[in-house]
Order: C-alpha cells, then sequence, then structure tokens
C-alpha cells in the first residue's frame, strides 16, 4: 500500500515543496508562541490567575 502512495507522490510535480512549507508553518508557530508566553507581563497573568477566586465577578445566569 505504502508503495502505491510512495508512486504517486513522485509523478506530482512540485511537491516536495509542502512538507517544507508545513515544518516552517509549525516551527513559526511555536516560536512565535513561545515569544509570546515569556513577554507576557507577570503583573498580568498574577490578575488573571485571581479571575477564577475573586468573588465579586461571579455572574449569574437568568436562564434559572
Amino acid at each position: 500500500m505504502f508503495e502505491q502512495i510512495k508512486h504517486n507522490m513522485e509523478t506530482i510535480s512540485g511537491i516536495e515543496v509542502y512538507p517544507i512549507i508545513s515544518l516552517l508553518i509549525f516551527f513559526f508557530f511555536f516560536v512565535g508562541l513561545g515569544f509570546w508566553v515569556f513577554s507576557y507581563k507577570k503583573d498580568k497573568i498574577q490578575e488573571m490567575s485571581q479571575i477564577p477566586l475573586d468573588e465579586g465577578s461571579i455572574i449569574i445566569s437568568k436562564d434559572r
């Protein structure tokens, strides 16, 4: 079965660029995500970590 897929892939011209593009997208996404995480302000992270514990931010649904 793999031989059939390999033969079909070899006959398509220009297909070798797709694995390179997908690797670059994968790489740049995680580099960007890492940069965003490490550059995020520590006080904002602390503020957001307290949101579930803050009693003043409880929203009561009117559906009940």
